[in-house]
Protein backbone atom coordinates (compact mmCIF):
# COMPACT_ATOMS: atom_id res chain seq x y z
CA UNK A 1 0.00 0.00 0.00
CA UNK A 2 2.88 2.39 0.80
CA UNK A 3 4.53 1.74 -2.57
CA UNK A 4 1.22 2.29 -4.38
CA UNK A 5 0.61 5.62 -2.64
CA UNK A 6 4.17 6.72 -3.51
CA UNK A 7 3.61 5.79 -7.14
CA UNK A 8 0.35 7.74 -7.16
CA UNK A 9 2.06 10.84 -5.71
CA UNK A 10 4.84 10.65 -8.30
CA UNK A 11 2.31 10.17 -11.11
CA UNK A 12 0.36 13.23 -10.04
CA UNK A 13 3.56 15.28 -9.68
CA UNK A 14 4.90 14.29 -13.13
CA UNK A 15 1.53 14.91 -14.81
CA UNK A 16 1.16 18.31 -13.12
CA UNK A 17 4.70 19.26 -14.18
CA UNK A 18 3.92 18.38 -17.80
CA UNK A 19 0.84 20.59 -17.65
CA UNK A 20 2.88 23.42 -16.12
CA UNK A 21 5.44 23.16 -18.92
CA UNK A 22 2.58 23.37 -21.48
CA UNK A 23 3.22 19.98 -23.01
CA UNK A 24 0.87 19.65 -25.98
CA UNK A 25 0.71 15.85 -25.58
CA UNK A 26 -1.23 16.09 -22.29
CA UNK A 27 -3.55 18.93 -23.29
CA UNK A 28 -7.17 17.89 -23.59
CA UNK A 29 -6.75 14.68 -21.55
CA UNK A 30 -8.29 16.05 -18.32
CA UNK A 31 -7.10 13.15 -16.16
CA UNK A 32 -8.25 13.27 -12.54
CA UNK A 33 -7.41 9.85 -11.10
CA UNK A 34 -3.88 8.87 -10.11
CA UNK A 35 -4.37 5.43 -11.66
CA UNK A 36 -5.12 6.98 -15.06
CA UNK A 37 -2.04 9.19 -14.82
CA UNK A 38 0.12 6.21 -13.89
CA UNK A 39 -1.31 4.18 -16.77
CA UNK A 40 -0.48 6.99 -19.21
CA UNK A 41 3.08 7.44 -17.93
CA UNK A 42 4.07 3.83 -17.16
CA UNK A 43 2.31 1.71 -19.83
CA UNK A 44 4.13 0.99 -23.14
CA UNK A 45 2.46 3.05 -25.89
CA UNK A 46 3.28 5.42 -28.70
CA UNK A 47 1.82 8.29 -26.69
CA UNK A 48 4.20 7.62 -23.79
CA UNK A 49 7.17 7.45 -26.19
CA UNK A 50 6.12 10.79 -27.71
CA UNK A 51 5.94 12.35 -24.22
CA UNK A 52 9.44 11.08 -23.39
CA UNK A 53 10.74 12.36 -26.73
CA UNK A 54 9.15 15.77 -26.06
CA UNK A 55 10.86 15.97 -22.65
CA UNK A 56 14.26 15.09 -24.14
CA UNK A 57 13.79 17.58 -27.00
CA UNK A 58 12.87 20.28 -24.48
CA UNK A 59 16.11 19.63 -22.61
CA UNK A 60 18.24 19.45 -25.77
CA UNK A 61 16.58 21.32 -28.71
CA UNK A 62 18.98 19.71 -31.21
CA UNK A 63 17.18 16.38 -30.67
CA UNK A 64 13.97 17.83 -32.14
CA UNK A 65 15.52 17.59 -35.61
CA UNK A 66 17.00 14.12 -35.12
CA UNK A 67 14.16 12.23 -33.43
CA UNK A 68 11.49 12.49 -36.21
CA UNK A 69 13.78 10.79 -38.71
CA UNK A 70 14.51 7.97 -36.26
CA UNK A 71 10.78 7.55 -35.51
CA UNK A 72 10.04 7.09 -39.20
CA UNK A 73 12.81 4.51 -39.67
CA UNK A 74 12.61 2.17 -36.67
CA UNK A 75 11.08 2.53 -33.18
CA UNK A 76 14.01 0.58 -31.73
CA UNK A 77 16.44 3.20 -33.05
CA UNK A 78 14.38 5.91 -31.36
CA UNK A 79 14.46 4.02 -28.04
CA UNK A 80 18.20 3.51 -28.35
CA UNK A 81 18.75 7.22 -29.05
CA UNK A 82 16.66 8.16 -26.00
CA UNK A 83 18.64 5.66 -23.88
CA UNK A 84 21.90 7.25 -25.06
CA UNK A 85 20.54 10.67 -24.10
CA UNK A 86 19.54 9.32 -20.65
CA UNK A 87 23.08 8.02 -20.18
CA UNK A 88 24.46 11.44 -21.09
CA UNK A 89 22.21 12.90 -18.38
CA UNK A 90 23.59 10.18 -16.00
CA UNK A 91 20.07 8.87 -15.32
CA UNK A 92 20.22 5.44 -16.98
CA UNK A 93 22.37 3.13 -19.10
CA UNK A 94 22.31 2.54 -22.85
CA UNK A 95 20.93 -0.97 -22.34
CA UNK A 96 17.98 0.22 -20.19
CA UNK A 97 15.52 -0.15 -23.07
CA UNK A 98 12.82 -1.44 -20.70
CA UNK A 99 12.95 1.90 -18.92
CA UNK A 100 12.63 3.78 -22.21
CA UNK A 101 9.82 1.67 -23.65
CA UNK A 102 7.81 1.57 -20.39
CA UNK A 103 8.33 -2.07 -19.37
CA UNK A 104 10.26 -1.39 -16.15
CA UNK A 105 8.62 -1.10 -12.74
CA UNK A 106 6.35 1.99 -12.45
CA UNK A 107 8.28 3.48 -9.54
CA UNK A 108 11.53 3.48 -11.50
CA UNK A 109 9.85 4.95 -14.60
CA UNK A 110 8.24 7.75 -12.60
CA UNK A 111 11.53 8.56 -10.89
CA UNK A 112 13.25 8.67 -14.30
CA UNK A 113 10.61 11.02 -15.73
CA UNK A 114 10.71 13.23 -12.64
CA UNK A 115 14.51 13.59 -12.87
CA UNK A 116 14.26 14.45 -16.58
CA UNK A 117 11.59 17.09 -15.94
CA UNK A 118 13.84 18.85 -13.45
CA UNK A 119 16.23 19.53 -16.36
CA UNK A 120 13.56 21.09 -18.58
CA UNK A 121 13.64 24.93 -18.64
CA UNK A 122 10.70 26.75 -17.10
CA UNK A 123 9.46 27.79 -20.52
CA UNK A 124 10.38 26.08 -23.75
CA UNK A 125 9.74 29.14 -25.86
CA UNK A 126 11.36 31.60 -23.48
CA UNK A 127 12.89 33.73 -26.24
CA UNK A 128 9.57 34.18 -28.02
CA UNK A 129 7.78 34.91 -24.72
CA UNK A 130 10.40 37.48 -23.67
CA UNK A 131 10.26 39.14 -27.05
CA UNK A 132 6.46 39.26 -26.93
CA UNK A 133 6.58 40.59 -23.38
CA UNK A 134 9.06 43.30 -24.36
CA UNK A 135 6.94 44.39 -27.30
CA UNK A 136 3.85 44.52 -25.07
CA UNK A 137 5.69 46.62 -22.50
CA UNK A 138 6.85 49.10 -25.16
CA UNK A 139 3.34 49.37 -26.57
CA UNK A 140 1.97 50.01 -23.07
CA UNK A 141 4.59 52.69 -22.36
CA UNK A 142 4.14 54.58 -25.62
CA UNK A 143 0.38 54.39 -25.83
CA UNK A 144 -1.38 57.80 -26.00
CA UNK A 145 -2.88 57.38 -22.54
CA UNK A 146 0.51 56.81 -20.87
CA UNK A 147 2.45 59.47 -22.83
CA UNK A 148 1.76 62.35 -20.33
CA UNK A 149 2.98 60.19 -17.45
CA UNK A 150 6.11 59.25 -19.37
CA UNK A 151 6.85 62.91 -20.17
CA UNK A 152 6.36 63.89 -16.53
CA UNK A 153 8.70 61.07 -15.41
CA UNK A 154 11.43 62.22 -17.85
CA UNK A 155 11.15 65.90 -16.85
CA UNK A 156 10.05 66.06 -13.18
CA UNK A 157 8.95 69.40 -11.74
CA UNK A 158 9.19 68.33 -8.07
CA UNK A 159 12.39 69.43 -6.34
CA UNK A 160 13.71 66.37 -4.53
CA UNK A 161 15.81 68.33 -2.01
CA UNK A 162 14.40 68.73 1.54
CA UNK A 163 13.65 72.21 2.84
CA UNK A 164 16.72 72.49 5.11
CA UNK A 165 19.08 71.36 2.34
CA UNK A 166 17.46 73.74 -0.15
CA UNK A 167 18.00 76.60 2.31
CA UNK A 168 21.67 75.68 2.74
CA UNK A 169 22.14 75.47 -1.05
CA UNK A 170 20.67 78.96 -1.43
CA UNK A 171 23.04 80.40 1.17
CA UNK A 172 20.43 80.55 3.92
CA UNK A 173 21.22 79.07 7.30
CA UNK A 174 18.32 77.31 8.92
CA UNK A 175 18.17 78.02 12.66
CA UNK A 176 17.78 74.98 14.88
CA UNK A 177 14.39 74.81 16.47
CA UNK A 178 14.15 74.78 20.24
CA UNK A 179 12.98 71.59 21.84
CA UNK A 180 9.42 71.64 22.98
CA UNK A 181 8.27 70.98 26.53
CA UNK A 182 6.82 67.58 25.67
CA UNK A 183 10.13 66.42 24.16
CA UNK A 184 12.07 67.60 27.24
CA UNK A 185 9.66 65.80 29.55
CA UNK A 186 9.97 62.60 27.50
CA UNK A 187 13.77 62.71 27.52
CA UNK A 188 13.79 63.41 31.27
CA UNK A 189 11.53 60.44 31.96
CA UNK A 190 13.74 58.22 29.81
CA UNK A 191 16.87 59.31 31.69
CA UNK A 192 15.23 58.72 35.08
CA UNK A 193 14.08 55.21 34.08
CA UNK A 194 17.58 54.44 32.80
CA UNK A 195 19.12 55.63 36.07
CA UNK A 196 16.70 53.47 38.09
CA UNK A 197 17.55 50.44 35.97
CA UNK A 198 21.29 51.05 36.47
CA UNK A 199 20.85 51.33 40.24
CA UNK A 200 18.87 48.10 40.31
CA UNK A 201 21.58 46.39 38.27
CA UNK A 202 24.24 47.75 40.64
CA UNK A 203 22.37 46.29 43.62
CA UNK A 204 22.27 42.89 41.93
CA UNK A 205 26.05 42.91 41.25
CA UNK A 206 27.49 41.71 44.56
CA UNK A 207 31.11 42.21 43.52
CA UNK A 208 30.53 45.99 43.04
CA UNK A 209 29.50 46.69 46.65
CA UNK A 210 33.06 46.93 47.99
CA UNK A 211 33.62 46.10 51.67
CA UNK A 212 29.91 45.63 52.36
CA UNK A 213 29.72 42.80 49.89
CA UNK A 214 29.37 39.31 51.29
CA UNK A 215 32.33 37.00 50.66
CA UNK A 216 31.82 35.02 47.47
CA UNK A 217 32.55 31.36 47.07
CA UNK A 218 35.82 30.17 45.59
CA UNK A 219 35.74 29.45 41.86
CA UNK A 220 38.27 28.61 39.19
CA UNK A 221 37.29 31.73 37.25
CA UNK A 222 38.04 33.95 40.29
CA UNK A 223 41.43 32.27 40.73
CA UNK A 224 42.22 32.82 37.06
CA UNK A 225 41.33 36.51 37.32
CA UNK A 226 43.43 36.90 40.49
CA UNK A 227 46.46 35.25 38.88
CA UNK A 228 46.07 37.43 35.79
CA UNK A 229 45.92 40.60 37.91
CA UNK A 230 48.98 39.46 39.87
CA UNK A 231 50.88 38.80 36.66
CA UNK A 232 50.05 42.27 35.31
CA UNK A 233 51.10 43.95 38.56
CA UNK A 234 54.37 42.02 38.61
CA UNK A 235 55.11 42.89 34.98
CA UNK A 236 54.51 46.59 35.70
CA UNK A 237 56.71 46.40 38.81
CA UNK A 238 59.45 44.69 36.78
CA UNK A 239 59.48 47.57 34.28
CA UNK A 240 59.64 50.17 37.07
CA UNK A 241 62.36 48.17 38.80
CA UNK A 242 64.49 47.99 35.64
CA UNK A 243 64.18 51.73 34.98
CA UNK A 244 64.37 53.22 38.50
CA UNK A 245 65.60 50.71 41.08
CA UNK A 246 68.10 48.59 39.21
CA UNK A 247 71.02 50.82 40.15
CA UNK A 248 70.20 50.58 43.87
CA UNK A 249 69.71 46.81 44.08
CA UNK A 250 71.58 43.95 42.47
CA UNK A 251 68.78 41.40 42.73
CA UNK A 252 66.57 40.35 39.82
CA UNK A 253 62.92 41.39 39.87
CA UNK A 254 60.41 38.71 40.94
CA UNK A 255 58.83 36.66 38.19
CA UNK A 256 55.60 34.70 38.10
CA UNK A 257 56.20 31.11 37.09
CA UNK A 258 53.48 28.81 35.84
CA UNK A 259 54.89 25.68 37.54
CA UNK A 260 55.66 26.49 41.17
CA UNK A 261 55.66 24.10 44.08
CA UNK A 262 52.88 26.06 45.82
CA UNK A 263 50.38 25.58 43.02
CA UNK A 264 51.46 21.96 42.61
CA UNK A 265 50.96 21.30 46.32
CA UNK A 266 47.53 22.98 46.34
CA UNK A 267 46.49 21.01 43.27
CA UNK A 268 47.67 17.75 44.82
CA UNK A 269 45.85 18.44 48.08
CA UNK A 270 42.66 19.39 46.27
CA UNK A 271 42.86 16.24 44.15
CA UNK A 272 43.38 14.10 47.26
CA UNK A 273 40.45 15.82 48.96
CA UNK A 274 38.21 15.19 45.96
CA UNK A 275 39.29 11.54 45.88
CA UNK A 276 38.56 11.13 49.59
CA UNK A 277 35.15 12.73 49.20
CA UNK A 278 34.37 10.41 46.31
CA UNK A 279 35.44 7.39 48.38
CA UNK A 280 33.26 8.56 51.29
CA UNK A 281 30.33 8.99 48.93
CA UNK A 282 30.77 5.48 47.57
CA UNK A 283 31.14 4.04 51.10
CA UNK A 284 27.93 5.80 52.11
CA UNK A 285 26.10 4.37 49.11
CA UNK A 286 27.41 0.86 49.85
CA UNK A 287 26.34 1.20 53.50
CA UNK A 288 22.85 2.20 52.45
CA UNK A 289 22.67 -0.78 50.09
CA UNK A 290 23.87 -3.17 52.80
CA UNK A 291 21.36 -1.77 55.28
CA UNK A 292 18.53 -2.23 52.80
CA UNK A 293 19.68 -5.80 52.09
CA UNK A 294 19.86 -6.68 55.80
CA UNK A 295 16.42 -5.18 56.42
CA UNK A 296 15.00 -7.19 53.56
CA UNK A 297 16.58 -10.38 54.93
CA UNK A 298 15.08 -9.75 58.40
CA UNK A 299 11.68 -8.53 57.27
CA UNK A 300 10.87 -10.55 54.13
CA UNK A 301 9.45 -14.06 54.68
CA UNK A 302 11.86 -16.30 52.77
CA UNK A 303 12.14 -19.51 54.92
CA UNK A 304 9.65 -22.39 54.71
CA UNK A 305 8.38 -24.19 57.80
CA UNK A 306 5.30 -26.43 58.06
CA UNK A 307 4.10 -25.27 54.64
CA UNK A 308 4.39 -21.51 55.36
CA UNK A 309 7.05 -18.85 54.80
CA UNK A 310 8.57 -17.20 57.87
CA UNK A 311 11.00 -14.36 58.43
CA UNK A 312 14.54 -14.93 59.66
CA UNK A 313 13.78 -13.65 63.18
CA UNK A 314 10.73 -15.90 63.51
CA UNK A 315 12.70 -18.87 62.25
CA UNK A 316 15.54 -18.17 64.71
CA UNK A 317 13.09 -17.88 67.58
CA UNK A 318 11.51 -21.20 66.63
CA UNK A 319 14.90 -22.91 66.38
CA UNK A 320 16.00 -21.41 69.71
CA UNK A 321 12.82 -22.65 71.36
CA UNK A 322 13.28 -26.17 69.99
CA UNK A 323 16.92 -26.23 71.07
CA UNK A 324 15.99 -25.06 74.57
CA UNK A 325 13.36 -27.76 74.83
CA UNK A 326 15.84 -30.34 73.61
CA UNK A 327 18.42 -29.29 76.19
CA UNK A 328 15.88 -29.34 79.03
CA UNK A 329 14.72 -32.79 78.01
CA UNK A 330 18.28 -34.04 77.72
CA UNK A 331 19.26 -32.71 81.17
CA UNK A 332 16.17 -34.33 82.72
CA UNK A 333 17.09 -37.72 81.29
CA UNK A 334 20.66 -37.44 82.51
CA UNK A 335 19.55 -36.72 86.09
CA UNK A 336 17.67 -40.07 86.29
CA UNK A 337 20.77 -42.07 85.33
CA UNK A 338 22.79 -43.65 88.26
CA UNK A 339 26.07 -42.01 89.10
CA UNK A 340 29.06 -44.38 88.80
CA UNK A 341 32.67 -43.98 89.45
CA UNK A 342 34.75 -43.66 86.42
Amino acid sequence: MAATSKEHRLSQHVYATLQTLSCSLVEGLYLREADSMQELLCTPSQHRTDILAWICSSICPSLSKKLPSLRSKDPISLSQELAVFGQEMMLCRTDDLDLITGRACPLRQLWFLEQLLTLVPDSVDSSEDSRAGGEGLLKELFCPEALPHLTHALTPTLNPWPSDIRGARKGQRSLPSRPRGEEVAGVTALLESTLAALEQLHDQCVFLRGEEASPSRFSVCALRVAVSDLAQMMSVFSRVYDTDFRSYCSRDPPSLRSHTHIFSTVHRLLTACNTELEVLRQVSEVSVCLSDTVNEVHSDPCYWSHGHKHTLSTQLEHLTKRYTEFLSLHHGTDSKLPLTEP
